[in-house]
Parts: C-alpha cells; sequence; structure tokens
C-alpha cells in the first residue's frame, strides 16, 4: 500500500510540475502575444503615418501644379502690358478729328481690343481706379494733389493701368491720390504705398 501511496504521490507531483509548466508556458505565450501585439500595434502606427505623409505630398505636390499652371503666364504676360501701354498711348496722343489718322487709330483700336480679349481670356484684368479710394494692395500712388471737391485718398488720375493674373496682382496702377485742400479738413493717405 505504501508503494501505491508513493505512486499517487508521485504521480500528484507530476501532475503538479506539468500545471506549473504548463502554466509557466502560457505566461510565456501571454508575454509573447503582448509583445507581438505591441509590435502590430507600432507597424500600423507607422502605416498610418507613411499613408499621411504620401497623402500630404500628393495634395502639396497638386497645388504647386495648379499654381505652375494658373501664373505660368505671368512673365509672359508682364512683357505684353507694355505693347498695350504703347497701344493706349498712341491712341491718346493721335487726333480723333484728323481724317488722315482715321484708319491708323481704327487698327489701333482693334488690336487693342484683340489684345485686351486675349489677356482676359487668360485671366488678366485690368486694373482701372480712376474715382476709386486709394488700395495700396492694388496701386502705387505717384504724386498727391489738393482737391477740395475729391474725398481725400481717392484716386483722380491713372497714370498707367495695373492688371492682375488670376486676382494676384501683376502689375500695380500707377495713380494720382487726391489730399484734403485749404478748406477740407481730412486724413491723409495710407503711407504704405
Amino acid at each position: 500500500m505504501v508503494d501505491e501511496q508513493r505512486q499517487e504521490l508521485q504521480d500528484e507531483e507530476a501532475i503538479v510540475e506539468q500545471e506549473q509548466g504548463a502554466a509557466a508556458q502560457d505566461e510565456d505565450l501571454l508575454a509573447r502575444i503582448a509583445g507581438l501585439e505591441e509590435q502590430l500595434a507600432a507597424a500600423q502606427d507607422q502605416a498610418l503615418r507613411a499613408a499621411a505623409d504620401v497623402q500630404n505630398a500628393r495634395r502639396r505636390a497638386e497645388q504647386e501644379v495648379t499654381k505652375a499652371h494658373k501664373f505660368a503666364l505671368e512673365r509672359f504676360a508682364n512683357d505684353l502690358l507694355a505693347v498695350v501701354d504703347s497701344l493706349e498711348r498712341g491712341l491718346e496722343l493721335s487726333s480723333d478729328d484728323d481724317p488722315a489718322l482715321k484708319p491708323m487709330r481704327d487698327g489701333m483700336e482693334l488690336t487693342l481690343k484683340l489684345f485686351a480679349d486675349t489677356l482676359e481670356r487668360y485671366h488678366v484684368v485690368a486694373v482701372d481706379p480712376h474715382g476709386e479710394p486709394f488700395n495700396p494692395d492694388l496701386h502705387q500712388a505717384m504724386t498727391m494733389e489738393e482737391r477740395d471737391n475729391v474725398e481725400p485718398n481717392t484716386v483722380i488720375k491713372v497714370f498707367q493701368k495695373g492688371y492682375t493674373i488670376n486676382e494676384r496682382l501683376l502689375r500695380p496702377a500707377m495713380v494720382v491720390v487726391s489730399k484734403a485742400g485749404a478748406g477740407q479738413s481730412g486724413g491723409s493717405i495710407n503711407e504704405q504705398a
């Protein structure tokens, strides 16, 4: 009987050892699972960050391409403005009453209209601020004149039209701005020009 009891005791000890070994293995497995879950979370986070970086880079590239398309003609359009200015000055200086100059004036007017239509088609728009309040973002004040009959800081003469391309300033309008006359009290021009 003692042998049987010893055998049972040994069997129970073996079972306890197996259970302890299994528990240790379970702990190892749980630790490995926790480590793998952490690695998976880190890898998912890295993948999300990489996807966000790619999306941001794509969006920046698209914006740069859009800007390049929008403003690619800026330098070329700026060069054409000198031709438009020359045509306008030629029309200003030539007499409308002289019948000998009429065909030339008509041709210049048609050419000027063609230029203006072409520039407008490419979103180059004239800034002709005569009679408007002075805006230092669009106008360049060349001089100021005292005027009693006009509000101070009003554009009273335009030396040269300004232009915008896609709502961005291409060239400021060169203007004369009114200031308060002796009989008026008024503010002064914004000196940012």
